[in-house]
């Protein structure tokens, strides 16, 4: 009996590491990084000017936000990572049209 109750504790125990595992996002988390990173650079070079900054930061930030709601039951769906996907590939061009236009500071 020792051993039941024992044994439904561990597991009990394991089982919200479980979800918080499941819930880690890696590749959205590096994708942002380097997204971030390109915005900075811009920045710096003069490609972007502080209004184009100001509104990649802010399309950054609403990135950040739905990651973050996704995370907020324990488990990012398939769905959830597509929708942060598809937010994060909008977010690329708008960078790299942003950068590579005539506009300068």
């Amino acid at each position: 009996m020792k051993q039941v109750i024992w044994s439904a504790a561990v597991l009990s125990m394991c089982v919200p590491a479980f979800a918080l595992a499941q819930a880690e996002t890696p590749r959205i988390d590096q994708r942002q990084a380097n997204q971030e990173r390109r915005i900075d650079q811009g920045i710096a070079s003069g490609q972007l000017n502080e209004r184009e900054a100001n509104r990649l930061n802010n399309q950054q930030e609403h990135i950040n936000n739905m990651e973050d709601k996704a995370k907020s039951d324990g488990v990012v769906t398939k769905k959830e990572r597509a929708r942060v996907k598809h937010a994060q590939d909008r977010t690329s061009r708008h960078i790299a049209r942003q950068k590579h236009d005539r506009q300068q500071r």
